[in-house]
């Protein structure tokens, strides 16, 4: 795999983590509260989890 490969999924999975974290943290600490929020953090960790595990089975392909 290239090093423009590889980089190029790691901008995507940093832009996507970025997104999705500040998301996350936008409707925690806004109207929803932590309590309400904490479904939406459970699924952001597992996206980005799965996000991951995929990025990284593509770059040792």
């Amino acid at each position: 795999m290239k090093f423009s490969e590889k980089f190029t999924i790691f901008l995507g999975v940093t832009l996507v983590g970025v997104f999705l974290i500040g998301l996350a943290w936008s409707i925690s600490t806004g109207l929803a509260g932590f309590w309400r929020g904490l479904p939406f953090w459970v699924i952001v960790i597992l996206c980005m989890s799965l996000l991951i595990y995929d990025s990284i089975k593509a770059i040792k392909k």
